[in-house]
């Protein structure tokens, strides 16, 4: 899957919370300041790369996101963990642990998923 600049990747993100959007509406939930030129340069190049689809009504074009987020997210999380941890989801999972300040309780919650009981429900701390 081709990456995102970090451009494109601000126009997805509308995409994937607002649904079909025209060119206007997406400048208007841009996170920054935009110029025309340069949204109809990030749609262009997000079509070309099949990320986004559109449609025409009337005069107005209407774009879509057609990849997921869900699959942009495995995407970016397979390079960083290819080029930050040789490969490893083990490197990766103990430095996240090691870097981020778990309470206990979500170490037990990573501990029970750990052991296979992701079907089970979480633990709340109170005894039945």
């Amino acid at each position: 899957m081709p990456q995102f600049t970090p451009g494109e990747l601000e126009v997805m993100h509308i995409l994937w919370e607002h649904g079909e959007q025209k060119p206007g509406e997406i400048q208007a939930k841009f996170p920054r300041e935009i110029k025309n030129s340069a949204l109809r340069s990030f749609l262009s190049i997000l079509l070309e790369k099949g990320h986004i689809s559109r449609r025409q009504k009337g005069k107005a074009f209407f774009y879509r996101a057609k990849t997921r987020q869900t699959s942009a997210f495995q995407s970016k999380l397979r390079e960083l963990v290819d080029v930050f941890c040789d490969g490893s989801t083990e490197s990766l999972l103990l430095n996240l642990i090691r870097s981020e300040k778990l309470s206990a309780d979500e170490l037990l919650e990573l501990k029970r998923l750990a052991e296979g009981g992701a079907d089970q429900p979480p633990a709340t701390g109170a005894d039945p």
